[in-house]
């Protein structure tokens, strides 16, 4: 039962439903791909910072932090962690010798190639309930929004 409902007109009113849209997509989505991802004894940062090394190449944590939309601090931790177990390796940089590039290790990059094509085919089995022309709809309005923000 609906209480103390408030109506913020038609237009804003969707736009809050489709934003509760989105997020429930995003989270049941990402909690089924986490399991997945730590079934492989990697937590989702540190999949993600591998896969960007692995698609990418070498990067800074700037960057790698950008790629992954996460914060320089928990970067940090996630990258010290990989360090630790050897899936990344700190480089100099050969245009700043002041910054530092991570890279895979061959350890890290034997785990991710392992890892990213049952990744890449369950994100294809999410979005199986979309025709092709949905999905593309789908991006091109996602794209759009984000760019206008």
């Amino acid at each position: 039962m609906k209480t103390n409902v408030t109506d913020y007109g038609a237009r804003t009113n969707k736009s809050m439903q489709t934003w509760l849209e989105i997020l429930k997509a995003y989270t049941k989505i990402s909690a089924k791909e986490s399991v997945y991802i730590q079934e492989n004894s990697l937590t989702m940062n540190q999949f993600k910072v591998l896969e960007v090394l692995y698609h990418r190449g070498s990067l800074s944590v700037g960057a790698i932090t950008k790629l992954t939309l996460s914060t320089p601090g928990n970067i940090t931790v996630v990258v010290k962690n990989l360090k630790r177990d050897k899936l990344v390796s700190a480089l100099k940089d050969p245009n700043d010798k002041r910054t530092k590039l991570l890279a895979l290790t061959e350890k890290g990059r034997s785990a991710v190639s392992s890892i990213f094509p049952r990744h890449a085919q369950n994100l294809k089995s999410y979005f199986e309930v979309l025709n092709d022309a949905e999905l593309d709809t789908m991006f091109s309005l996602l794209r759009k929004l984000q760019k206008a923000q």
